[in-house]
C-alpha cells in the first residue's frame, strides 16, 4: 500500500507562471520518489493551469512508482486516464473553472453514473478513488459503485 503520494500540481503552477520549463515537473517528480515518495500524484484541469495533459504522459514514462491521476470524469480526462493507464484514477466533482477542489461527490446522486465511469476504468486494470464529503450515506453509496478506495474531502 502507498504510504505517501506527492502531488505536483503547485510545482507546474509555479512553472507556468514563469514560462518555460523550470521547474521541471518531470525532475521534481523523479525527486520526489528518490527522497522517498511512494506515488506521485496529478490533477490536471482542464485549462491546463498547472499540469498538462503532456505532463502526465512524461511523467508515466519516467518514474517507477505508482502515478495517480485526479479530475473531473469528463471526455478529454477518461480518454488521459485510459491513454496513460496509472495505478489509480481519483475521480473528483470539480468544475471547470474552479480554483480548487471545494466538494465531493454527492455518491447518492450520481451513483449510476460513478459506476459506469469506474467500471471502464476498472476493465482497464486501473484501481478508483472516489473523493466524496464525510458522509456515512455517502461513504456506503461510494461502496456501491464499486470503487476500490475513497479520498474524504475536509476542506
Amino acid at each position: 500500500m502507498t504510504k505517501l503520494s506527492v502531488n505536483i500540481n503547485k510545482i507546474a503552477t509555479l512553472r507556468n507562471s514563469r514560462g518555460g520549463d523550470l521547474p521541471n515537473v518531470v525532475k521534481a517528480a523523479l525527486d520526489a520518489e528518490r527522497f522517498g515518495a511512494q506515488g506521485i500524484t496529478v490533477h490536471p484541469r482542464p485549462d491546463e493551469r498547472h499540469i498538462r495533459y503532456a505532463d502526465v504522459r512524461d511523467i508515466k514514462r519516467a518514474i517507477a512508482t505508482e502515478l495517480n491521476i485526479e479530475g473531473n470524469p469528463i471526455g478529454p480526462f477518461v480518454d488521459l486516464v485510459l491513454e496513460v493507464r496509472p495505478t489509480q484514477v481519483t475521480l473528483v466533482p470539480d468544475a471547470h473553472d474552479a480554483i480548487t477542489s471545494n466538494a465531493g461527490w454527492d455518491t447518492v446522486k450520481h451513483k449510476s453514473f460513478l459506476r459506469e465511469v469506474i467500471g471502464r476504468f476498472r476493465s482497464a486494470g486501473i484501481r478508483t478513488s472516489v473523493f466524496l464529503d464525510p458522509r456515512p450515506e455517502l461513504v456506503a453509496a461510494a461502496a456501491e459503485t464499486g470503487a476500490d478506495r475513497i479520498e474524504l474531502y475536509t476542506e
